[in-house]
């Protein structure tokens, strides 16, 4: 959750312009934005964070070293810890991460904790398909999510 005192960045990217959100613990979010708003202040961390954003485009970064704070209830925490464990360049499906959070029943509820993360990217919630090798849903559109698929070598 964003609190007014979170510093913030407008970074222009190959998926569209990311609103990029930092709090005293770490990036807390990542998302896509229609348009820059003025105001606010930017970190050191944002900076970084749009460097390794920068490299990730380039194809030459598969792992990214932000500090995260990621906040939500204990459930969307451990999809979102899953989410992370997602190896570049590979997906699983919806009832994958729920088995992988410890929950393998909860597959719509997996859907919904991708739909609120905060950290688009960094936290890979693009590379959750469905069972039937589908894309399922992206809050970022599906042109986003099949462009993030095909910058990690995958089809669809």
């Amino acid at each position: 959750m964003e609190t007014s005192g979170n510093a913030v960045l407008y970074y222009s990217s190959p998926v569209g312009l990311l609103r990029l959100c930092a709090d005293q613990d770490g990036l807390c979010g990542v998302h896509f934005a229609r348009e820059a708003q003025t105001g606010g202040t930017d970190s050191e961390l944002l900076h970084r964070t749009a460097r390794e954003l920068n490299e990730y485009f380039a194809g030459k970064r598969r792992e990214f070293d932000i500090p995260l704070s990621l906040h939500g209830t204990p459930f969307q925490r451990r999809v979102w810890a899953a989410l992370q464990e997602i190896p570049w360049g590979q997906t699983r499906s919806y009832g994958e991460v729920a088995a992988m959070a410890g929950s393998p029943k909860a597959c719509r509820a997996v859907g919904m904790a991708n739909h609120n993360n905060p950290v688009s990217i960094l936290v890979p919630c693009h590379r959750v398909i469905n069972a039937n090798g589908g894309l399922g849903g992206y809050g970022g559109g599906l042109d986003a999510k099949r462009y993030l698929l095909r910058l990690e070598g995958l089809s669809f």
